[in-house]
């Protein structure tokens, strides 16, 4: 194909074809755009000689001097300058992108005109740019949120925690009967501010999850055995109050390495969700306990109640958003669901099976942090 014919077809493309004679000094190659009449006053003739820049292209000269560059070093690929827009000589204005190349020895610059469909496309990606650091924004405003909120409830979880323990020393009072009746009264409805805790934090948090989808690093991997002893000397207070027992299994080897890949505050609220779910549906003088084991490169976690178990019409949708078991009064559904999409993007598994001797054991399997 011929120099002619191939510079043609560039300007029916709206591509200015301009060869390099010297520093600054351009020959038309072929045909030119229509286009260009737009920007140059004087009359424009084929295989005529242009300075660049004069007036038309001022943007053209920054680029020129990484071209010069360019042509130097004999670069096969195309050096390209960006897009650029300039204003015709009645004012409206157009986009550019200028590019340098080498073709059999000949320095050529490449002049090519974006259409109105380009322009739309680059709109279009822009504002998807802008509506990601939007979505960016709204991510850190609901991360402080997060933060607040965890800072008022540990606050409110700390009273709690006080007049807890006030109700069971007023227990080895001698009471008459009406205080007994006041102080049941009492117990009832720090148990219940204690689970309104909890499902303002589980409700709150997953839909800080969601559109989180888990992009924030983890910095240092949380102790699985740590968070363990800390949820069940936490609870303890709570479980006693009702004439049960919440305990950490003995056979736990308190040498070993137990951090997992995770994040300790979601971690913690794993543990505090599947006991207090096991609270829930355990009778009183029962017990609950919490099992830690190592597997290969993984570390399984169990709570275990002595309940009526899993009824059988929600086995398959317990860890589904909203799910409530028979004694679920006021709950909102949400613990187990956090617990469900909290481990599995951990990487790890969550579920159920019932126990033999009665009651269910609710596990999770995650990863060690330190596999070698």
């Amino acid at each position: 194909m011929s120099e002619s014919i191939t510079s043609d077809i560039f300007a029916a493309l709206d591509i200015l074809v301009l060869e390099r004679l010297d520093v600054g000094k351009f020959k038309f190659t072929g045909s030119y755009p229509k286009w260009i009449r737009r920007f140059c006053r004087k009359k424009l003739e084929p295989e005529m000689e242009i300075l660049i820049p004069e007036e038309e292209f001022p943007f053209v000269e920054n680029f020129l001097v990484d071209a010069e560059e360019y042509w130097q070093d004999n670069d096969e690929k195309p050096l390209k300058s960006g897009i650029w827009s300039d204003l015709d000589i009645s004012g409206r204005e157009f986009h550019f992108e200028a590019s340098a190349l080498l073709v059999d020895e000949k320095k050529i610059l490449l002049i090519e005109m974006m259409s109105d469909s380009y322009i739309e496309k680059q709109n279009l990606i822009q504002q998807a740019r802008e509506n990601k650091l939007n979505y960016q924004n709204v991510i850190r405003e609901k991360q402080k949120k997060e933060v607040l909120i965890h800072c008022i409830i540990h606050d409110v979880a700390g009273q709690l925690s006080g007049i807890n323990c006030c109700l069971a020393l007023l227990e080895l009072e001698n009471l008459t009967e009406k205080g007994k009746q006041r102080l049941e009264i009492g117990r009832k409805q720090t148990i219940q501010q204690e689970i309104l805790i909890r499902q303002i934090l589980n409700a709150f948090s997953t839909e800080v999850e969601s559109l989180e989808s888990f992009t924030n690093g983890i910095d240092e991997p949380p102790d699985v055995l740590a968070s363990a002893r800390n949820v069940v000397e936490l609870l303890t207070p709570t479980f006693l109050l009702n004439k049960m027992h919440l305990q950490l299994s003995k056979d736990i080897d308190t040498s070993a390495n137990w951090q997992i890949v995770g994040d300790k505050s979601r971690l913690d609220r794993i543990f505090a969700n599947l006991v207090e779910n096991a609270f829930r549906h355990s009778p009183q003088n029962s017990t609950v306990t919490v099992r830690l084991e190592q597997q290969d490169d993984f570390i399984i976690i169990s709570v275990e109640d002595e309940g009526s178990g899993v009824p059988e019409e929600i086995a398959d949708t317990l860890f589904q958003k909203f799910t409530q078991g028979n004694n679920s009064s006021g709950k909102s559904g949400l613990g187990l669901y956090f617990c469900k999409i909290t481990v599995e993007r951990w990487g790890g598994e969550i579920g159920f099976t019932p126990r033999k001797d009665g009651g269910s054991r609710f596990w999770f399997r995650l990863l060690k942090a330190n596999r070698n």
